[in-house]
């Protein structure tokens, strides 16, 4: 690995980890909090929706910030703010004061979370992004998995309070090794750096070029000029390049705030929406904000569609990989958390279990996560991003299909099979979807792209926590054994919807290097002879 690399790797690693790490000590940390601070339920659980919240809202236009100021700098930006807000929670004096700086914890890493991609984007050829996005999969696998006992052991020995110090010196270093590290400024890409100077004459490569009519080669200031040559036959000069317009556009117009603002409170809403209807008696204001989700999303479609400088690039969109991978990753993350949540309160409601043990039976998710990251890029390789995608979505929906089956005497084995089954093929879809998505997206959208990605995997979870939540209270004789409820057959058919998602992905993996732009020609260089 290059010196160039090895610092842009780290930083999207570790802090692709301490968010992750974050969300899991939290929860564990959620009670005790609400002891020292006196605060009742509905403030604790807003010290996490409001973090949701505000992260989900703004994922995409600090990917699009990432891609007009520089990944490197936003990084920078949203770790070091990531490490204040943490140190700020620490010494909170009240419920007030621990919400507001969960929610500004929430834009820093909204500013963080995208240029983790995006950084990797700009760093690694498109042919090696697989294996450093296997190596940040992996490490956000472990981060989960260590969470609770890490979050236990600090809140038992030092108060809660100590959790949110936990990721301070990590984000404070990385935050402050992105500002010692220079970035590559990216890569034009060829369609927009194609110019006449740029690219050599289609009559040198023994193509025809059609024939320019005689006004506009007389009066076209960047038209080819042609003049007769002895024997008859015609010279054809380099013609000028017209004068581009930057590739970066200056001014607040080029980020669309307009958009901006209309993505932010239709995420916004739809994430409060999820999180609201999974609360007992919250599904009417839950529903509610859904509903006013879908009106603001159909106004910032119009609107997009007319913007100058949309903020969701059409391009991305149309693109068939990137949409497909999305779908993929909304579809697993759903259907894992879902069925986690409804397996936690299983395995502690039904069986009895307390924190600890319940977190060693699903333990083997965790260890395949981490296992598995490193093998999916060779697998990729091998067998392309199609079938390998839709192995892990088998995998996922065969693993929740067996949750789905458990009754209250499930012992040890069956729970750890069907976990290990889910972080088979979780890992899987998360590694082949995100590479496609970070791979398939022109670099100059990177941040855009990474911001989707990680607003359908915020998006994702709440969804499946959400459904989970309503077919419990539907189905209020089953409690929450697996194979008397609802819950989890409604799972096995969101996992289910990642097969056909899976199926639109490349059949085969791009080997495609990036190669250099062909040099332009010098000036009065050797002149291009047509016959």
């Amino acid at each position: 690995m290059s010196a160039r690399r090895a610092p842009v790797l780290a930083c999207s690693v570790v802090g692709a980890a301490v968010v992750a790490l974050d969300g899991t000590v939290l929860t564990v940390a959620q009670p005790a909090l609400q002891r020292d601070l006196h605060a009742d339920v509905g403030q604790v659980q807003w010290t996490s929706t409001g973090y949701l919240v505000a992260v989900a809202s703004l994922l995409v236009f600090a990917g699009r910030l990432g891609d007009r100021f520089g990944h490197r700098r936003v990084f920078a930006l949203g770790a070091l703010g990531f490490a204040a807000a943490s140190t700020g929670i620490a010494l909170a004096p009240g419920i007030g004061t621990v919400i507001a700086l969960r929610v500004l914890q929430g834009v820093c890493g909204a500013l963080l979370q995208p240029a983790t991609l995006g950084m990797l984007r700009t760093a690694y050829p498109p042919d090696r992004l697989g294996t450093p996005i296997a190596v940040r999969t992996a490490a956000i696998g472990l981060a989960a998995a260590a969470g609770p006992l890490i979050g236990g052991a600090l809140v038992s020995a030092y108060g809660w309070r100590s959790v949110f110090l936990l990721g301070v010196p990590p984000t404070l270093a990385i935050g402050l090794l992105a500002l010692a590290t220079r970035e590559r400024p990216a890569e034009p890409s060829r369609s927009s750096a194609a110019s006449p100077s740029h690219e050599p004459s289609r009559s040198s490569a023994g193509n025809p070029s059609p024939e320019p009519s005689r006004s506009s080669a007389a009066n076209a200031p960047h038209g080819p000029s042609r003049s007769r040559a002895p024997g008859g036959r015609y010279r054809t000069a380099p013609a000028a390049a017209p004068a581009a317009r930057p590739r970066n556009a200056r001014g607040p117009s080029t980020l669309d705030p307009a958009g901006a603002l209309l993505l932010a409170v239709t995420l916004g809403l739809l994430v409060h929406g999820l999180v609201e209807a999974a609360r007992p008696g919250g599904a009417p204001t839950g529903l509610l904000a859904v509903a006013g989700a879908v009106a603001t999303g159909a106004v910032l479609a119009r609107h997009e569609r007319r913007a100058a400088h949309p903020l969701l690039p059409p391009e991305l969109l149309r693109s068939v990989p990137v949409v497909a991978g999305l779908a993929v990753l909304l579809a697993a993350s759903a259907a894992l958390f879902g069925s986690l949540f409804v397996a936690t309160y299983f395995l502690q409601d039904v069986q009895g279990l307390d924190p600890l043990g319940c977190a060693l039976r699903v333990l083997p998710l965790a260890v395949l996560m981490v296992l598995g990251a490193p093998l999916c890029p060779p697998l990729q390789r091998r067998f392309g991003p199609r079938r390998t995608a839709t192995a892990g979505a088998a995998l996922l929906t065969l693993g929740v299909l067996l949750l789905a089956r458990l009754d209250a005497t499930a012992g040890a084995a069956a729970v750890g099979v069907s976990a290990a089954l889910l972080g088979a093929g979780f890992v899987t879809l998360m590694v082949t979807a995100t590479s496609v998505v970070v791979h398939r997206a022109p670099e100059a959208h990177a941040g855009v792209a990474g911001g989707l990605q990680q607003t359908v995997m915020n998006t994702g979870p709440a969804l499946g926590v959400a459904t989970a939540t309503l077919l419990l209270a539907l189905v209020p004789d089953g409690g929450f054994v697996p194979s008397r409820g609802a819950a989890l057959p409604a799972l096995v058919l969101i996992a289910a919807l990642a097969v056909p998602a899976a199926l639109a992905l490349p059949r085969a993996a791009d080997r495609r290097r990036t190669r250099p732009e062909p040099p332009s020609p010098r000036a009065g260089g050797r002149e291009c002879v047509r016959s």
